[in-house]
């Protein structure tokens, strides 16, 4: 029997066309935090949960306290129409009274797979990537430790080499560090542990025999919180984005707060505010601001069909009742202390005025908040941030499918740059970017990477940064004038023809 056809037609698929791309969603939170009364067979300890935020038998499960629940009821507050529930992943860590232990809890460990690590099975274990990171609660707390201040006296007849150090008197603990003497007289102090202290205390250089007369003062710094320095590298490996939560109590609590932590295009408009709501018994009480700040951004996705193009900013924030503290905010008032604090990159909520011609809003409670912590300008704007992810995982989703099918010839990079384009020219289209271009560079394209089945690739979008001011020029108008006395001639000319 033959195996070829001799005589006819056949039809053969090849395949090597543009690809459908696959959009990615980045619309699911992320939620580290406590529920002492949930199930444990539903929510086990250090171990990822997902579920969509109406699901009324998982959030029975969750019980009735807890960080976790006191989340889920801000975030679906925040939904409506469009979005009427959110895809949410859990972590639930072990409460306690202390929140240092409940913070240890959540730090966890990347060897054990515990706290903020757990996040990082979701993908492979439940099938979902948490985009949009939260831990209510839990990052605001800081501390003040021993930082080195300068040696007022080197002393002398001390012993050569490294010691180290002891601390007497003060109030705190844990500190550790070392000095050196070389030539008898102390030449170095290094802090290693800045411990935790609320009055600094005093260094001794007794483990140097002989050492007499030497001094040297230490101060009290400003030790960041433990979540927030971890969570960079979570989002990284996620390609998520965090949303931190600082000091309520002063305003200056909370700049301190801010200049520890990282600078990250991965971290959003800090918050330095909490929400009252109204509780089950109808009293008012104060919960944290991130749940109900996170969950604006499924919201304002769902807009766009899960395209994460549009800021957050200007928008209602629902289910509350009021703001702790309150911050004054107006759009034509620079000396005011929200646009202070937006110059800082903080995110701010405020109550609508009637009547008041610098409110944003005749009523209700607003968000405003645009910016990440990047170092990078180009990277400042979140909905830029989170657009540029968007399309980085469409590509990968997209270009995966030529991998290892299909030999590198012209039709094949063709088709890997037809799918590139398929994607940018439908978000041009759309208004998520303003436009792009993909090239093939020869430069770049060797023989010998080609060789090798590499090929590299340029893509360039820009999309659109967020609208916050506008700059309207007010003027006097003298032509008007010229029109006013001509009408007035051809009047008053009229009216003594007449």
């Amino acid at each position: 029997m033959a195996t070829e056809l001799i005589a006819g037609i056949r039809h053969l698929r090849d395949g090597i066309e543009a690809q459908a791309v696959l959009a990615a969603d980045m619309s699911v939170i992320g939620i580290i935090g406590t529920a002492p009364n949930a199930d444990a067979v539903t929510f086990p300890l250090d171990k990822a949960a997902t579920f969509y935020t109406n699901d009324k038998a998982k959030l029975t499960a969750l019980g009735a306290t807890g960080t976790l629940v006191d989340a889920l009821m801000g975030i679906s507050a925040q939904l409506g129409v469009r979005a009427a529930a959110a895809r949410v992943v859990v972590v639930r860590v072990e409460d306690n009274a202390q929140a240092s232990a409940v913070i240890a809890k959540i730090i966890g460990s990347e060897a054990n797979g515990t706290g903020v690590w757990a996040l990082l099975d979701a993908p492979e274990e439940l099938g979902v990537t948490p985009r949009l990171l939260i831990v209510p609660g839990y990052t605001s707390q800081s501390s003040q430790g021993l930082k080195f201040g300068s040696i007022t006296a080197a002393g002398s007849g001390g012993a050569n080499g490294t010691f180290p150090l002891a601390f007497t008197g003060g109030t705190g603990s844990d500190a550790a560090g070392t000095f050196t003497v070389t030539g008898g007289a102390l030449t170095a102090v290094n802090i290693t542990s800045p411990g935790t202290y609320t009055v600094a205390p005093t260094l001794s250089f007794a483990a140097s025999a002989g050492l007499t007369g030497a001094t040297a003062t230490v101060t009290l710094g400003q030790i960041g919180n433990a979540v927030c320095a971890m969570m960079p590298t979570i989002c990284a490996r996620l390609q998520a984005h965090f949303l931190p939560e600082g000091p309520t109590n002063t305003r200056q609590a909370a700049i301190d707060w801010l200049e520890t932590l990282p600078r990250s295009e991965w971290i959003l408009h800090p918050l330095r505010q909490d929400v009252k709501v109204s509780n089950a018994s109808g009293d008012v009480v104060t919960k944290p601001m991130s749940p109900y700040v996170i969950a604006l951004y499924p919201r304002r996705d769902a807009e766009r069909d899960g395209r994460p193009s549009f800021s957050i900013a200007n928008q209602q924030i629902y289910g509350i009742v009021g703001l702790s503290p309150s911050i004054p905010f107006s759009i034509t008032d620079a000396a005011v202390e929200g646009q202070d604090d937006l110059a800082l990159s903080f995110g701010i909520a405020f109550r609508g005025d009637a009547g008041v011609a610098g409110s944003l809003t005749d009523g209700g409670f607003t968000f405003w908040g645009t910016d990440t912590l990047a170092e990078l300008e180009d990277w400042r704007f979140a909905n830029v941030c989170r657009m540029r992810t968007y399309m980085e995982l469409m590509q990968v989703r997209a270009v995966r499918n030529f991998l290892g099918r299909f030999n590198l010839t012209v039709q094949t990079v063709q088709a890997v740059v037809n799918t590139l384009d398929t994607q940018l020219r439908v978000l041009k289209a759309d208004g998520d970017i303003l436009d792009y271009r993909v090239d093939f560079e020869p430069d770049r394209n060797t023989p010998e990477e080609l060789r090798l089945g590499n090929i590299d690739l340029t893509f360039k979008a820009e999309e659109p940064p967020v609208f916050r001011k506008a700059t309207i020029r007010s003027r006097r108008y003298p032509e008007a004038l010229d029109g006013l006395v001509r009408n007035i001639s051809l009047q008053l000319g009229n009216l003594i023809a007449a």
